[in-house]
């Protein structure tokens, strides 16, 4: 019999001790460098062994080290200083009395986010060179045999870190797309898969573009992904995955994108694993767009559906799990279904809606469910 494999996201719970040495950087205050290296080398061999004993198979590093899965750039490349446009989600702005509420409960995080002022270039790889070392040794430590390792996409990076320097945002894009390209080409060659985290192809149309049609959109999102492209020239496609979603938050959702709209844009993506949220009660029932257009879906792509929910505390019973896998089984396959989640349990350094131990516990009804729905198909 063979197994339906499971992994996640990428971002997982990170402990106080780690979030206190990442803001401690953040604020410009002093601290140890040899503790707060030796803190994320201890803290990445504790996430994976946590992954591991849930039953995860492909394992990350759950992004210990970084501020955010986006704006961990402004650490490691030149170019960025001031202050980014605070763009609200329109569903939240129709809202006024829940975003109000979100923000008097802590619900936003609260993390530097600089605009883009000058030439964008790589301070070195010293830090990421840290993180590859760090997750390798802790796999082989568990004997974990499969990993990735997130990094921002150049669409993810223009929409949290904004343009003020080049003279376009095709320029800009550009730019980001050949900065980013050697911190790809290293994760690659060190061994591990490259996810590439792209929540621009959907949340940035009630972010960011929210006064364009749609169709209009659809061309902006195609746009990331030629970018995403041009970087990635040099990587073999079965050696990255692409995560697409609509913001890592509880809200309306009211205003997000259909996926049958991004869904061409998706697929022209150059990567073989396709990460998507599928939990969310506001795309639960998309899993049809992939049924009603399978044969635009080619066959080299592996689909990596989001069956366990990241912004609730409720843990999936694995039934439930087993059937959104089934779901997705039934169209490609198989061997081309991998069990994920929605999106990360830990996408900003201390902040995050689901208690850690039940995030863990959700990737354990995940792995469960994985393995039931392995057994009936």
């Amino acid at each position: 019999m063979s197994k339906i494999l499971t992994s996640h996201v990428g971002s997982l719970p990170r402990s106080q001790e780690v979030v206190d040495f990442i803001f401690a950087r953040e604020n410009e205050q002093d601290f140890d460098q040899k503790s707060f290296d030796r803190c994320m080398k201890n803290s990445v061999l504790s996430t994976v062994e946590k992954q591991k004993n849930a039953g995860i198979d492909i394992v990350s590093d759950g992004e210990t080290s970084k501020i955010s899965y986006a704006t961990y750039v402004k650490d490691r490349y030149t170019g960025f200083s001031g202050d980014s446009p605070r763009n609200a989600p329109q569903d939240l702005k129709l809202f006024p009395g829940f975003l109000e509420r979100l923000a008097d409960d802590g619900g936003t995080p609260q993390y530097a986010r600089p605009m883009c002022t000058s030439e964008v270039k790589s301070k070195g790889q010293g830090e990421l060179q840290k993180d590859i070392s760090n997750l390798k040794d802790a796999m082989s430590m568990t004997g974990m045999e499969r990993g990735f390792m997130n990094a921002a996409s150049p669409g993810v990076i223009s929409l949290f870190l904004q343009n003020d320097y080049y003279p376009s945002r095709e320029a800009y894009l550009e730019a980001l797309a050949d900065a980013m390209r050697d911190e790809y080409e290293t994760i690659v060659s060190s061994g591990l898969d490259l996810q590439l985290d792209c929540p621009d192809l959907a949340l940035s149309r009630h972010m960011l573009f929210s006064d364009l049609s749609d169709s209009e959109f659809v061309k902006i999102a195609e746009s990331h992904v030629e970018a995403l492209n041009h970087a990635l020239k040099n990587i073999p496609e079965e050696k990255v995955r692409i995560h697409i979603c609509w913001g890592n938050y509880e809200g309306p959702h009211c205003c997000d994108i259909d996926m049958s709209k991004v869904f061409g844009a998706l697929m022209k993506a150059k990567a073989r694993y396709l990460l998507f949220e599928t939990s969310n009660p506001r795309h639960a029932h998309e899993w049809t767009v992939f049924r009603d257009r399978r044969n635009e879906i080619p066959s080299s792509k592996i689909l990596v559906p989001g069956v366990v929910d990241t912004t609730t505390n409720f843990i999936e019973h694995p039934e439930l799990v087993a059937e959104r896998i089934e779901k997705f089984v039934n169209i490609v396959g198989k061997e081309r279904v991998i069990a994920g989640s929605d999106c990360g349990f830990g996408t900003f350094a201390g902040f995050g809606a689901v208690d850690p131990e039940i995030a863990f516990a959700k990737l354990q009804s995940l792995a469960e469910g994985a393995a039931l729905a392995s057994t009936r198909i």
